[in-house]
């Protein structure tokens, strides 16, 4: 079976760009290296309302996890749903050596029954081991490609991605602009183009950069980003809205969603961390660490993760107005399902 396109002309015209941009990536990172991408489906609903393509690989000499999501969904046979349709292009990239930051990109295109349509774009740089000439150079390229809106996207951004908890951010150059759009499709698309190709070319550099120059990683070095990623996992499973929202809306694709997350992390630190976060979140994650099972984030473990935070969410439906925002109200699919 194959997924049903949207039929609006503006949702075909952002499914293309998307598509064109999740290309343009993997070409770039495959440049990088001898390692290959995966290309997996997904249908909703049997692909009656959309679908999506992610290319993924983990596990390599260059890569500790990638994944580069496509998807659409759309509700053109469902009249009375608020959403119409949502467009989206989302990656992450961990690399494997802990000098070489991971980078999150996702940019996508909602429209709703009412007429309102916007684009939702993020980018953030999210070293293990931080080189300031790396941070600069990506926050460099996120202001020229917004250089009006740049300074609200990074506060925007330091929100979204601020760990109470922990006291600290998840990465070290953020950038978030929900709701953008200035009236003209054009305009707005040409603009989430350049943002995309932007980042997804300054990112290639930077790996281009480190990965040929890095001398093999010291243990120390390897400890700092075993201790990175269980912060990247607990962020994402605790604090990320559009990761919570888009499991409990459904069902259909788990390991996509959840294919931010690194291959292993360390489950001491992330049991120490326990009694750092209030009630009921305190509960989801001994919740995390009982799925997880072990050290190692497996296609098995991803599957028990979202059913962890459905059964959570189930039991504690106000605990998701503890999920992170910038100032603005993240708008998800779930939101308008």
């Amino acid at each position: 079976m194959v997924s049903t396109p949207a039929q609006s002309l503006l949702a075909a015209s952002a499914f293309t760009l998307a598509s064109a941009l999740q290309q343009r990536f993997v070409a770039r990172l495959e440049e990088l290296s001898d390692d290959r991408f995966s290309p997996v489906a997904w249908l909703r609903d049997g692909g009656r309302h959309g679908g999506g393509v992610r290319y993924e690989l983990g596990d390599t000499p260059t890569f500790n996890r990638g994944s580069v999501n496509v998807s659409q969904v759309h509700y053109d046979d469902l009249p009375d749903r608020r959403l119409g349709s949502a467009t989206a292009l989302s990656s992450i990239i961990h690399p494997r050596h802990p000098l070489a930051p991971s980078v999150h990109l996702h940019l996508s295109w909602t429209e709703l029954r009412s007429g309102e349509a916007s684009w939702r774009l993020m980018a953030d740089l999210n070293p293990a081991i931080e080189r300031p000439e790396d941070t600069q150079t990506f926050s460099d390229a996120l202001r020229q490609v917004a250089p009006e809106r740049y300074e609200e996207a990074r506060n925007e951004g330091d929100r979204y991605f601020f760990i109470p908890a922990l006291g600290r951010h998840r990465g070290a150059s953020h950038f978030y602009l929900e709701g953008h759009t200035t009236g003209d499709a054009a305009t707005d698309e040409a603009f989430a183009q350049t943002f995309g190709e932007t980042v997804i070319d300054t990112y290639s550099e930077i790996l281009a950069r480190i990965l040929p120059a890095a001398a093999p990683p010291t243990e120390e070095q390897r400890q700092a980003q075993l201790a990175y990623h269980t912060l990247y996992l607990f962020q994402v499973l605790t604090l990320d809205r559009g990761t919570t929202t888009g499991l409990l809306v459904h069902d259909q694709n788990d390991v996509g969603i959840l294919g931010s997350l690194p291959a292993t992390v360390d489950l001491a630190l992330l049991t120490a961390w326990v009694e750092k976060v209030p009630d009921p979140q305190a509960s989801l994650v001994l919740a995390i660490i009982d799925a997880l099972g072990g050290a190692a984030v497996t296609k098995d473990a991803k599957l028990r993760l979202a059913a962890a935070l459905r059964t959570h969410y189930d039991n504690y439906p106000e605990a998701i107005e503890l999920q992170a925002s910038g100032g603005t109200k993240t708008t998800t699919v779930a939101n308008h399902g």
